[in-house]
């Protein structure tokens, strides 16, 4: 790996976390000079800023036809976000998770990943599946929208104003001072997503990597890292119900408008690897089915599911470099995991789940 490898990705990755901080803050100030309540503000460009730095990496490898950084970029997102990020996020403090949590926004998660990859089964995302994953992320909003509007008290308002500034009065020329962030922002997130790009192609290529390892581990990574700030930072605060809303949010947003947009915009369909067909979309869905019964566990993820959490993340990472490297326990490893790992977790979660259940009724 060369120096300017190295540049290209820390360039990219801060490039990319600026850019969506600068676009988040610019457009939510200017949303509520045109009177747009706080927490409408909350649950569109906020959330919608987080998954900004995955939007423009996958939108530009799309465009500069590398489907594999886009696809394996939005999976490999969708994976850490659970596993690494709220494994991490807990092990700090216990999370809390709503009850609506689970019954609308965890099982509109997993239809969303299952619906992904239904439209990818056949090898590729076409302009049509892109359309109609947008269709989908905007059928969600407005329902976030309307369905926050009908609250007769709209939880989260404060926090919202606090952290952006939304309840200070308006300076002169203010609306031009947010137009001005907006577009910092996004020529921000376009550079950052170029930089990011080509640095890991460069490095895919150093390491004998395809693009889709790299861009479902160092890529995804990187761009989960507003995520990652978001849920510790709301942990450490003590909102612990935010860093959970914040996760499964962003995961839908990933995988509808994220995937949808990069579709759209490709000049041909994406082409999606049978090794992600195979391997990666199953744990994406795997990952997601799983949050309901430990959410369930008394609306609460605890230190030793966090811990859990990231013991499996570290595997998945290790079995993807291992596989990619061709090394020789590769086959050791996967009978490990298919005779050990795997019937031991379906277990855990079935005992969770039921013990859940039983004290729920």
């Amino acid at each position: 790996m060369t120096l300017m490898t190295l540049v290209y990705l820390i360039a990219g990755l801060v490039l990319l976390v600026a850019g969506a901080e600068v676009l988040v803050r610019g457009a939510a100030k200017l949303a509520a000079q045109f009177g747009i309540p706080p927490l409408i503000i909350g649950l569109t460009v906020v959330a919608f800023g987080t998954s900004a730095p995955e939007t423009a990496v996958s939108v530009q490898a799309a465009l500069d036809g590398k489907g594999d950084l886009a696809i394996g970029n939005v999976v490999g997102s969708n994976i850490a976000n659970v596993l690494f990020i709220l494994g991490l996020t807990a092990l700090i403090a216990p999370l809390l998770v709503s009850r609506q949590l689970i019954r609308l926004d965890v099982p509109i998660m997993i239809g969303a990943s299952l619906v992904t990859y239904a439209l990818a089964y056949d090898g590729s995302l076409s302009r049509l599946d892109g359309a109609l994953l947008l269709a989908g992320i905007l059928a969600y909003t407005g329902f976030l929208i309307i369905s926050s509007r009908r609250e007769k008290k709209a939880e989260g308002g404060d926090e919202f104003e606090d952290e952006y500034g939304l309840n200070e009065p308006a300076k002169p020329y203010a609306w031009a001072i947010n137009l001005g962030l907006i577009i910092a922002g996004l020529v921000l997130l376009v550079s950052g997503s170029n930089f990011l790009v080509e640095g890991a192609v460069q490095l895919a290529r150093a390491l004998g990597m395809s693009e889709l390892v790299i861009g479902l581990t160092v890529v995804a990574v990187g761009t989960s890292l507003p995520e990652l700030a978001t849920s510790v930072m709301a942990a450490i605060k003590g909102e612990r119900d935010i860093a959970v809303g914040n996760i499964v949010g962003s995961n839908i947003f990933n995988l509808l408008c994220v995937l949808g947009l990069a579709s759209l915009v490709s000049p041909a369909a994406i082409p999606v690897a049978a090794n992600a067909l195979a391997f990666d979309f199953p744990v994406m869905i795997a990952v997601a089915v799983a949050c309901l019964p430990i959410f369930f566990n008394g609306y609460s993820i605890n230190r030793w599911e966090g811990a859990l959490f990231i013991i499996y993340y570290a595997i998945y990472t290790t079995y993807l470099i291992v596989h990619s490297s061709g090394a020789p326990w590769l086959d050791a490893f996967q009978q490990a995991m298919q005779t050990f790992v795997l019937p031991l977790t379906a277990v855990t979660l079935a005992v969770i789940g039921a013990r859940a259940w039983h004290r729920q009724r």
